[in-house]
């Protein structure tokens, strides 16, 4: 009889899952919200519906499945052919990411504490593949510990930022060549929702096989949904108070955590690095079970490789790659969401 998980913990993981480094630094929330001004929030509550309904439904085949990768989830959903195109633009994607969270950590390490950049590439390195030896017991109390940190740290910065500002700056106006990278709001929410669904479908998949019935899962995907929703909108609130200073930075919520103090500076940037960790974890995971049976030698072997691999790409400069994929991972995305809506609605949920 598996271990029974709380809602918090299933929400919490869901929370921790989604929420990279891209979404606590403020840079995806702004580049897909936060340049539409106020009609950002539209695509916001877009986003939040989808994270909250996509999201029960891959823990669900997760659960129906007994899934311990992506793969069984992605197949079952868009079939044989888009599934596979799926799954491997996931698979893919799952590396280059690991790789760019050891090349982030690394550049964190040299800016922020003046150490040579590989430190930071071994430290994530190290503290990944322990933390995804312990199995997916240990990876979700690991992912479920620090999304409430995130979500503490996202708060207290948005609620000193609506104290100490006037709200009518939300209505300020966002300066010219600050463009998003979708023009629609409404569209953008379900992109940035089916781009992030992609990969935490690596964790949730396998979330859903370790709770008991459907009820906690719905309720789970409901408070994690919400729960990223509500962060989302709080940072889009966040920035717009401080645009267009905000824009000018690659990480703009450090930005606004210096304008506040010094202090939050450091605490923010530890904030990022465990976020940059959450990542990690279930890139690394994904990547490896997608190719071993998790309780085989052969997983333990993957995951050695597969870490010193991504070690050596990052200080190639590998990461740059990511970028490149983004579109491929939202082609992904779009598949895999209409595929399990099929689902849904034929009944095989």
């Amino acid at each position: 009889m598996k271990k029974e998980l709380s809602t918090f913990s299933i929400a919490a993981t869901y929370i921790g899952t989604v929420v990279g480094a891209g979404f606590a630094s403020g840079q995806e929330v702004m580049q897909y919200f936060g340049y539409h001004g106020v009609r950002g929030f539209r695509g916001l509550i877009v986003a939040t519906l989808i994270f909250i309904v996509f999201g029960y439904m891959m823990m669900a085949l997760g659960q129906k499945l007994s899934s311990d990768s992506h793969y069984e989830v992605v197949m079952y959903a868009a079939g044989p052919y888009f599934g596979r195109i799926a799954d491997w633009i996931i698979t893919i994607f799952l590396f280059v990411s690991l790789t760019a969270m050891f090349a982030g950590t690394g550049a964190i390490f040299e800016q922020q504490f003046g150490l040579p950049a590989i430190y930071g590439n071994v430290f994530m390195a190290i503290i990944t593949l322990v933390t995804v030896l312990t199995g997916i017991s240990g990876i979700i109390n690991a992912i479920s510990a620090i999304a409430p940190i995130l979500m503490l740290g996202v708060f207290t910065i948005g609620g000193i930022t609506f104290l100490t500002h006037p709200a009518s700056l939300l209505t300020r106006s966002i300066e010219g060549g600050m463009q998003p990278i979708i023009s629609n709001p409404w569209f953008s929410g379900f992109i940035y929702a089916s781009y992030n669904l992609v990969t935490a479908v690596a964790i949730l998949g396998p979330l859903g096989k370790e709770v008991n019935g459907r009820r906690k899962l719905k309720s789970g995907a409901f408070w994690g949904g919400a729960g990223l929703g509500v962060a989302a909108m709080i940072i889009q609130m966040t920035l717009l108070m401080n645009m267009p200073e905000a824009a000018g930075y690659e990480v703009p919520l450090l930005y606004v955590a210096g304008s506040i103090s010094p202090v939050f500076t450091i605490i923010y940037s530890a904030i990022l690095v465990g976020e940059v960790y959450s990542t990690a974890i279930g890139d690394l995971y994904g990547f490896a079970a997608r190719f071993a049976d998790t309780k085989s030698r052969t997983y333990k072997i993957y995951l050695f490789v597969s870490t010193i691999a991504a070690v050596i790409c990052s200080r190639l400069g590998f990461a740059n790659m990511v970028r490149y994929l983004y579109s491929a991972e939202g082609i992904a995305g779009i598949i895999l969401l209409i595929g399990m809506s099929v689902t849904a609605l034929s009944g095989r949920l």
